[in-house]
């Protein structure tokens, strides 16, 4: 992030680059003493995202988010660095968030995303703004009613392919037929799938697809209908759009998407070219020559929650697909880049605590990997000239714009150098545990830089949301803060944790709080062995599913003698109709008055809470649709009404992942005030 914003709000210069690149440039590193990280170190991390590789592959675009302590809010800018990363031009510098860098095909402009204008201008929603590489101000290119969700360029450069959202009439409701009221009006509901966290109340408005004539700025209309269109790709020879699509008599009861290929043309029909009874999705990717697209396929519907997904390849005339990775059985993830040949594919998969860029021939076999060693790489790009831009980083590296040749990686950008330089980090190392049932379970400890073997320290048992998702060999700031802090931070990646499989990520399907508490306290268990732990000074927390597992372990086990749940339930029957998750409840669970017993046994910590003994720190967003803060107040009201120490937080405004600085600070601020007291016997 920057930290520091220039008050004129102007665009740089290509022709001027080379004078502000002698300003801009990565400045030398002084030596100094390391220190530990601080909570106001927080906002000086600049967060490096999206690098995009120039046709000419002279240059890659990049955004740079920073905080404004002053306005307490984030802001993304766009930014450039020379391929041989000796270079480095800010392109953007407004006080509004611009991301999504987009080369146009020809290399003539750099495409973004951005809100700016006047208020009124505002309420349509993002649009695509151009920088023209001969240079001059950043220009408006849409004006779509609902916001510019996506895009994408065509193959000549001269349209783009726009996902939008339709109009709310409620946001100009003076002008609402039968509601001339200046007041908001009231909210009809009438969907089954009927809201979602950030967006809220869910009506009838869908996302759709839009053609945009760069040279007449005409827009057109692409797709219509009660459903979502999205992740829209140009076939090579611009004539057709592939995108994902969810539809059917009621596309709210289904998470069944399904790849669509569209004429480049108003008036065209969709043509739906798979037809896979669980998820088929990505961003579609088709090959060189246009005979094929590659994407992701899930599982079957009843284990979406926990499912692998797999590389695909589909004939784009149709036909039937044919998966590469069926025996891999890891994880895929997006962008999917065709080789230049149109002989391999790329791609990243998740393994164990690392993830990789992965290679594997169209014709299918073994998978290479590209990159290796205690890392995680989370975004890729792939030049015209086959060059490969990624992001990646480190626990002791925060993620820094890469060149892959080879199987070396090149860094291109120095965003946190400075700050980094100065930073003492803790000792990150691979930990191992067996569960009571034998189960093995990988993780990560964080130790302070000063550890010294023998002596017993005092254990935090950080818990990842999810739950499939895992903790991996990336910095993170909470880790690190509290290792400074004096504690060993443990992070398991407990069963229905990504990266151990399919089989490891269904074991708790239906099944929630059972074998996920046995490896959590498997976990603790090895720590106290190793003589690391103190077993007299256990704290345990996390956000999320994350904040659920901490209600479960401490209903099951006294031995924590602190507990922070943020954004977490207990009581999981209340969440049926409340949160965002229904699709999954009927499909996993079944409902409440046909399976009562289940819903009863998956609410444990809720009907168990006189079992806690915990002292127990309860936080969330008072907008969280994704897991709403009524989770936190039921088991904030059950250890009250028990007398056991708690405290409620909750946070104005917010959904379910914090966004305004202060709030994120006060939420490290406030756990660690918490976990001192009950563990050092501070503050």
């Amino acid at each position: 992030m920057l930290i520091q914003r220039p008050t004129i709000n102007r665009q740089v210069c290509f022709f001027f680059a080379a004078v502000i690149i002698a300003l801009c440039c990565q400045p030398a590193i002084a030596q100094s003493v390391k220190r530990p990280i601080t909570l106001d170190d927080l906002s000086r991390i600049r967060t490096v995202g999206d690098p995009q590789r120039s046709p000419d592959g002279k240059w890659v675009a990049y955004t740079v988010t920073s905080t404004d302590t002053e306005e307490d809010k984030d802001n993304s800018d766009i930014w450039m660095t020379s391929w041989d990363g000796a270079q480095h031009v800010r392109m953007t510098s407004s006080r509004e968030d611009e991301s999504c860098p987009r080369w146009s095909p020809d290399g003539r402009y750099l495409a973004f995303i951005a809100s700016r204008g006047t208020e009124e201008e505002k309420k349509l929603g993002d649009q695509v703004w151009l920088l023209d590489r001969a240079g001059g101000e950043a220009q408006k290119l849409t004006e779509i009613k609902g916001g510019v969700a996506e895009y994408a360029w065509s193959p000549d450069s001269k349209r783009l392919v726009i996902v939008a959202g339709d109009r709310d009439p409620a946001d100009d409701p003076e002008k609402m037929e039968g509601w001339k009221r200046k007041t908001e009006p009231p909210i009809v509901i009438d969907r089954y799938y009927f809201k979602q966290d950030r967006d809220g109340y869910l009506k009838r408005l869908y996302s759709h697809l839009w053609l945009f004539d760069v040279g007449a700025h005409k827009t057109d209309a692409l797709t219509f209908g009660m459903f979502d269109d999205k992740s829209p790709s140009w076939s090579p020879d611009g004539r057709e759009i592939a995108f994902v699509s969810k539809r059917g008599p009621d596309p709210d009861r289904t998470e069944n998407t399904d790849i669509y290929i569209i004429e480049a043309k108003p008036g065209a029909e969709p043509r739906q070219l798979t037809t896979f009874p669980g998820s088929d999705s990505g961003h579609p990717a088709w090959s060189p020559d246009g005979k094929w697209i590659a994407y992701l396929q899930g599982d079957e519907p009843r284990f979406t929650a926990y499912s692998i997904d797999k590389l695909a390849l589909i004939p784009a005339g149709g036909g039937a697909p044919k998966v590469l990775t069926e025996a891999l059985d890891r994880d895929i993830s997006e962008p999917i880049l065709w080789a230049a040949d149109g002989k391999s594919l790329l791609f990243l998969v998740a393994d164990d605590r690392a993830v990789y860029v992965g290679r594997t021939p169209v014709v299918g076999g073994h998978v290479e990997k590209l990159t290796t060693g205690r890392r995680t790489v989370s975004e890729i790009s792939l030049g015209h000239d086959g060059a490969v831009t990624l992001l990646t980083g480190t626990p002791t590296e925060i993620e820094e714009v890469h060149a892959l040749e080879g199987n070396r990686l090149r860094r291109l950008t120095h965003q946190n150098d400075d700050l980094f330089t100065e930073l003492q980090l803790g000792i990150t190392e691979d930990f191992t545990s067996k569960s009571a049932d034998g189960t093995i379970i990988n993780g990560l400890m964080v130790k302070p830089a000063s550890f010294t073997p023998g002596k017993l320290y005092p254990t935090l048992l950080d818990i990842h949301g999810g739950p499939y998702g895992q903790d991996d060999d990336s910095f993170s700031f909470d880790r690190e803060f509290f290792a400074a802090n004096g504690y060993v931070v443990l992070a398991m990646n407990y069963r229905g944790s990504s990266g151990r499989g399919s089989a490891f990520g269904k074991a708790i399907y239906a099944d929630w709080g059972h074998k996920e508490v046995k490896d959590l306290l498997g976990a603790v268990d090895q720590a106290v062995a190793v003589g690391v732990a103190d077993p007299e000074r256990l704290g345990i927390g996390g956000w999320s599913y994350g904040g659920i597992l901490t209600d479960y372990t401490i209903a099951s086990d006294t031995r924590f003698k602190v507990a922070f749940s943020g954004a977490g339930s207990a009581l999981q029957l209340s969440m049926y109709g409340s949160d965002e998750y229904i699709n999954q409840y009927e499909r996993e669970i079944g409902l409440p008055w046909k399976a009562m017993d289940l819903w009863i046994k998956v609410s444990y910590p809720f009907f168990h809470a006189d079992n806690i003994k915990t002292p127990t720190l309860f936080m969330g967003g008072d907008k969280d649709f994704n897991v709403p803060i009524i989770g936190g107040e039921q088991m904030y009201q059950a250890l009250k009404s028990l007398g056991i120490e708690t405290q409620l937080v909750i946070y104005p405004g917010q959904c379910h992942i914090l966004t305004i600085p202060s709030y994120i600070r006060d939420r490290l601020e406030r756990s660690h005030a918490w976990y001192d007291k009950h563990l050092k016997g501070t503050h």
